[in-house]
């Protein structure tokens, strides 16, 4: 039987919900509108405060080709290395062992509760490495924790029978872990996955801090080359960018969810092992 979490609502419910509902829309309409009309008032949509990306593509290369290519390797390094080591991660903290167990369950709180900046800091001024590296292993680090997280949680919501029925098949509990509930919890926790790549991606802004010239920074530079005039159009376009690349993310992930839950295509997703089947 169903748990009821709400009462439906009734006719003047639903009334009373559409017209909340208009009148939010009509306020938010009228204060866009408003933002529009004094933002035009200030000449800001002149053809003039636009000629940067409009008449010479040097502004359009340097915020995609040096600014988005360097926040792009860097994203992209850092994603490799959050995901596979937030994978050995995860199953050293769902381990049985103790001496494993505990260093991966120290580890994770210690890197999940620093700020990503403090560890690209750390990175560059204690380690000495470049700028670059310095950049990829602060996101590594914080990301790794958070990954191994998400991942445990996957893991601990798959069903105990997955765990007992492949250790009754003499699967030890490292192989369980590695061949029948990695996978399962990969594909389960997928959305939880790709929102911290998004997160990931964007905090790759803080190598601003340290001088690496991603999108950001490149933005903040093309703002002093070609004066304070052009801001709000650097902004729009830089913002247009990461907004661009985030929602091509989220559009794979969910391609890739669809290919890989059968539940997509209206089937129940098979376990590793399936107590109804028979032999």
């Amino acid at each position: 039987m169903s748990a009821v979490l709400f009462d439906e609502p009734g006719p003047r419910a639903r009334r009373r919900t559409a017209i909340w509902s208009i009148v939010a829309g009509v306020v938010l309409a009228a204060l866009v509108v408003l933002v529009v009309l004094q933002l035009a008032s200030r000449g800001i949509f002149d053809a003039d405060r636009w000629d940067i990306f409009t008449e010479t593509g040097e502004s359009w290369e340097a915020l995609l080709r040096r600014g988005l290519g360097a926040t792009l390797r860097a994203a992209g390094v850092a994603a490799v290395i959050a995901l596979t080591a937030g994978a050995v991660v995860a199953v050293a903290r769902t381990s049985t062992v103790p001496w494993i167990r505990v260093p991966a369950a120290v580890a994770i709180e210690l890197f999940r509760g620093l700020p990503v900046l403090l560890l690209i800091l750390f990175a560059a001024l204690a380690l000495g490495v470049s700028i670059f590296n310095a950049v990829v292993i602060g996101l590594s680090l914080y990301n790794t924790a958070v990954i191994a997280e998400i991942l445990r949680a996957g893991i601990q919501s798959l069903p105990s029978g997955q765990r007992e029925a492949a250790l009754a098949v003499g699967l030890t509990s490292g192989q369980t872990l590695r061949l029948v509930l990695l996978p399962q919890a990969v594909r389960r926790m997928l959305p939880s996955l790709v929102s911290q790549l998004v997160v990931l991606l964007k905090d790759t802004s803080l190598g601003f801090v340290v001088g690496y010239a991603e999108l950001l920074r490149t933005s903040r530079e093309l703002r002093d080359f070609f004066g304070s005039r052009y801001i709000f159009s650097i902004f729009i376009v830089t913002a247009a960018i990461y907004i661009g690349v985030n929602f091509t993310l989220s559009r794979v992930a969910a391609w890739l969810e669809r290919r890989g839950t059968p539940r997509a295509a209206g089937r129940r997703p098979p376990m590793f092992f399936d107590a109804g089947r028979n032999a």
